[in-house]
């Protein structure tokens, strides 16, 4: 089976899916909890981890069915909103952070490493024949 034959949920992409999908349900659950508990002390950290959940949510859907496009618009969105709030945020804002502040500090920099590594494989199993 050539590179271009693959599926994104076969070999390696079934990782991928997982994680993103632990990283959806941790990032949305977190999100609303927070926004229905402490909203009045960091909306903003708060909306950043909920949009963050549904980009996480988005992006397991699309890598688990094969919608190309939307995991490489997706996974975009979450590198450029990692980069954009980790460059932004500040250590003095732990308590309210978001899942992106500190680069994914919180979460072991795995919202860093995961839109590489998923880019890489998007890259790597082309374009359906």
């Amino acid at each position: 089976m050539s590179p271009r034959a693959l599926s994104t949920r076969t070999g390696v992409g079934r990782i991928l899916v997982f994680v993103y999908g632990i990283f959806a349900l941790a990032a949305t659950a977190r999100a609303l909890v927070q926004l229905a508990t402490q909203a009045r002390n960091a909306p903003v950290a708060y909306s950043l981890s909920l949009f963050s959940g549904v980009v996480y949510i988005v992006a397991t859907w699309a890598l688990a069915t094969d919608h190309r496009r939307v995991a490489i618009a997706t996974v975009l969105t979450e590198l450029t909103g990692v980069l954009v709030i980790g460059t932004l945020s500040h250590p003095s804002d732990i308590d309210k952070a978001s899942v992106w502040s500190g680069y994914g500090s919180g979460y072991g920099y795995v919202p860093l490493v995961l839109p590489c590594f998923g880019l890489w494989w998007l890259w790597r199993v082309g374009r359906p024949s």
